[in-house]
């Protein structure tokens, strides 16, 4: 049985706790976890720091993902569809847009790395045949999605287990290095780091556990499998800057790990699992695109996003990847910690998802201000837009103080927001209902 090709056909519930928790962990091992955990730790400037800030993102980001992974399974919809219990049909075209527009970015840069290990094994004149076959790949896995999650769970999932354990130990072997000091810029922006990778996954997580037999087993299989996997690979980045030195920059780290005895062969069978995270955000554009277009056949979304992200990295590079991360989180962290504190406090699991839910402010508000807060505290490293955040934080005489992050932050401003806000709504539309009633 497949994934409904419409979104007025009822989604199968065939996922189980094992399932799931495979596709999620599969979802974790990508080699974007190494090259964060690099970040981090060139953010941080140290081991011990590197680990916690990592430890401590993925651990908020988990919890996030969870609840999204929650929501989707009590609702039986795809997250952006889901979304409209939230925001209202009409205000949840936006994190629509913002969804579909991360999601190419997102399947742009699974390509883009898997073009670049593979063609760091047999040659720069290879590039467009790598990208052609990667994109072709994990949009054919678009397709047939859950038939590509039987495949994860059976086969992909053991194998690179085994090149990850090998990389693990290759690169513990090797002597540490002192680590350079000239792209810290603090803890907290590494936690940043660490927790936008995994909050990344949280507007797709419905799109899976709406599919999934229960709401307890999409939470813990969600949270657990992609925390757990995602971490580790955080950690093999933070531990190959202490350990293999030198210039480890965007993509080069993968070049460094290749370096290393059948390294090669070990990132090979990672390129392999790399696919599965393409055709997740393929996949999650594409019913993405039946909250503005519910009758459109997935396939044919499938088709036509796999081709314009396979375009775009063929032309385009790694070098935003970081801002890239930063913009995610400032959208998706304050969205769907209102989303989780509406869903199970405020409205207790009763949202309207059909086509004519009303629009709620209060949410919407939350949601503003949770952004608002993100952007002033740290606004990433995005040319113009950093610019015109840390202008508006000057106008207002913000400082943020050093212990406090972007991510925790903005999930405590926009939880507070969502609380107050929904109780004020809350009490408003009692007053109406007994007035209508008197």
């Amino acid at each position: 049985m497949e994934a409904p090709l419409t979104l007025t056909d009822k989604p199968p519930r065939t996922l189980g706790a094992g399932a799931q928790t495979a596709m999620w962990a599969s979802f974790g091992v990508t080699l974007f976890g190494p090259l964060t955990g690099a970040l981090v730790t060139q953010s941080v400037g140290s081991l011990g720091g590197g680990l916690a800030a990592c430890a401590l993102g993925t651990l908020v980001g988990a919890l996030l993902l969870g609840g999204a992974a929650g929501i989707g399974a009590h609702t039986g919809t795809p997250s952006m569809v889901g979304l409209r219990g939230l925001l209202g049909r009409g205000a949840s075209v936006v994190p629509t847009v913002l969804n579909i527009a991360q999601n190419i970015g997102w399947a742009m840069m699974e390509i883009i790395v898997i073009t670049s290990a593979a063609t760091h094994i047999v040659g720069a004149a290879w590039h467009w045949p790598f990208v052609i076959v990667a994109g072709a790949l994990c949009t054919l896995m678009a397709i047939r999605p859950l038939g590509s999650v039987k495949i994860l769970r059976t086969v992909m999932l053991w194998l690179v287990l085994a090149g990850s354990i090998y990389l693990f130990v290759m690169v513990l072997r090797q002597p540490s290095h002192a680590i350079g000091q000239d792209a810290v810029i603090g803890f907290w922006p590494g936690v940043d780091l660490a927790a936008a990778q995994v909050v990344s996954f949280a507007p797709l997580a419905a799109d899976y556990s709406r599919h999934a037999t229960s709401g307890r087993s999409a939470f813990a299989s969600s949270a657990a499998g992609y925390g757990l996997a995602i971490f580790a690979y955080y950690a093999l980045g933070v531990f190959a800057v202490a350990h293999l030195g030198g210039d480890l920059a965007g993509t080069n780290l993968l070049a460094a790990l290749m370096v290393l005895p059948v390294g090669g062969l070990a990132i090979g069978l990672l390129l392999l699992d790399e696919l599965d995270n393409a055709f997740a955000n393929v996949y999650s554009s594409t019913v993405s695109v039946h909250n503005l277009a519910p009758r459109l056949d997935r396939r044919v979304i499938s088709v036509a996003v796999g081709v314009v992200a396979t375009v775009l990295a063929g032309l385009a590079g790694f070098d935003q990847y970081e801002g890239f991360l930063y913009l995610i989180g400032s959208a998706f962290v304050p969205l769907f910690t209102v989303a989780v504190v509406d869903f199970f406090v405020t409205r207790r699991g009763r949202w309207d998802t059909t086509a004519a839910a009303p629009f709620r402010w209060s949410p919407t508000l939350a949601w503003f201000i949770g952004f608002v807060a993100y952007q002033l505290i740290y606004p990433g490293s995005i040319p113009g837009w950093s610019d015109l955040w840390a202008g508006l934080a000057q106008a207002l005489s913000f400082v943020a103080p050093g212990w406090l992050g972007s991510t925790l932050g903005s999930i405590v401003v926009s939880a507070v927001a969502a609380a107050g806000l929904g109780a004020i709504d809350t009490a408003v539309r009692r007053q109406r209902a007994e007035r209508r009633g008197a």
